[in-house]
This record gives C-alpha cells, sequence and structure tokens, in this order.
C-alpha cells in the first residue's frame, strides 16, 4: 500500500477548514496531518508536520497565504502549495504563481476536483493550465520591458497610487478622503502593499518608493 498524502489545510475560517477535512478524510489516499488558521502559522505547521501538500487560502490575516506560499518554497522547494480563493482576481493569481504555487483554485471547485487536484499536485505536476501560464509570463515580460521595480510590479495600479500617497507622507484618513474611500479600506491596502514590498512600517515603504522613483528619474534623465 502507498503512503497516503500528507495534507495541511489553511484558512482562516474554521468551517471552510471542517468541510476540507471531512471532505479529504473520505479518501483512503489522503491523510490530513493538521490545519492552520493564518500565514504565520502555516509557515510553523509545515514545519512541524513536513506535509506534500499545503492547501491555503489565498487571503488571510498574520500573513496573507501568498507571503506564506513564498516562505513555505524558499525553505521546502519540494512541497506544493494550492491557493484557495474566493474568486477569480488576476492579481492574486499572478502573485501566487510567482510565490511559487503549483495551483490556484476558486473555493467554488467541487469537491471530487479538488481532491484531484490535490492528487496531481502531490504527483509533482502543475495545475496551471497553458493559458494562465502565457498571461503571466507576458506579465514578467512586460515588466521586465518597462524595467519596473520588481516589488513594485508586483502592485495593482489602485495599489500603487496608494503607496505614492503614503510616500508623500498622507495618512490613511487623508489618502481616504483624497480617493474617496473609507479609511478601513485604505488601511486594508496598506496592509497588502507592506506585504508585497516585503516591508513592516508604512515609513519603510514610504523610504522604499521614494527611492526607487528617485531612480527612476535619473534613469530618465541619463536617456534623454
Amino acid at each position: 500500500m502507498t503512503t497516503p498524502l500528507r495534507v495541511i489545510l489553511v484558512d482562516d475560517h474554521e468551517i471552510v477548514r471542517q468541510g476540507l477535512r471531512a471532505l479529504l478524510e473520505g479518501e483512503q489516499d489522503i491523510e490530513v496531518v493538521g490545519e492552520a488558521d493564518s500565514g504565520k502559522s502555516a509557515v510553523e505547521f509545515v514545519r512541524i508536520h513536513n506535509p506534500d501538500v499545503v492547501v491555503m487560502d489565498v487571503r488571510m490575516p498574520e500573513g496573507s497565504g501568498v507571503e506564506a506560499c513564498r516562505d513555505i518554497r524558499a525553505e521546502y522547494p519540494d512541497m506544493q502549495v494550492i491557493m484557495l480563493t474566493s474568486f477569480s482576481d488576476d492579481e492574486a493569481l499572478f502573485n501566487s504563481i510567482m510565490a511559487g504555487a503549483a495551483g490556484f483554485v476558486l473555493k467554488q471547485i467541487r469537491g471530487h476536483d479538488l481532491v484531484e487536484a490535490i492528487r496531481k499536485v502531490g504527483a509533482g505536476q502543475s495545475l496551471l493550465d497553458p493559458g494562465v501560464t502565457k498571461r503571466v509570463l507576458e506579465r514578467l515580460r512586460k515588466a521586465k520591458f518597462e524595467e519596473k521595480d520588481a516589488k513594485l510590479a508586483r502592485l495593482s495600479p489602485q495599489e500603487e497610487r496608494i503607496l505614492d500617497m503614503v510616500g508623500e507622507g498622507l495618512t490613511n484618513k487623508e489618502i481616504a478622503e483624497r480617493i474617496h474611500l473609507s479609511d478601513k479600506t485604505v488601511k486594508n491596502y496598506v496592509s497588502t502593499i507592506l506585504q508585497k514590498l516585503e516591508v513592516a512600517r508604512r515609513a519603510e515603504a514610504a523610504s522604499y518608493v521614494a527611492r526607487v522613483r528617485a531612480e527612476e528619474t535619473s534613469q530618465h534623465h541619463s536617456t534623454e
């Protein structure tokens, strides 16, 4: 008898984890060895349980799934990660693939299809269809062509706009008033920006964007 695939489930909603566990426990060749409720605890659980496959939500408090995927893949290059998300989002898809995820599936996926997806990545295969891979490669080529800073290239246009305002020294409240969003929405944007830039504080983000913008300006002048 072959050894069952060891799986860890990561989602900040307990009911989602329970549903996934109930689905997988009926399979002879899959064993759920742990559950985590945040990106941070996911990395710790991976070190303890050494799973074959991690099934992880994209968006969670205390470190996003994308960030946790990047950390897990850096430490365990052979470990497979499937990212789960509630809605189709090119930005999350791109960031998940860049972080080394083997697949990206919607939570609306049928139970049987998710089980097959886990088996597939457990066997070392990718879930990414050629169309998705092509979109990511095109975006990478475009970023390279534009010579955009690699970390800034992770940001959506709205996130980059908000980062520039952080760089101007604006508070969340001032940013919210300027672009007609709630303070909470701006706070969430800033949190995502810090994760994507791999910095802990907004002051670090402000100095990062100031440095990049200064380099862009000097490059622009040198080519004129």
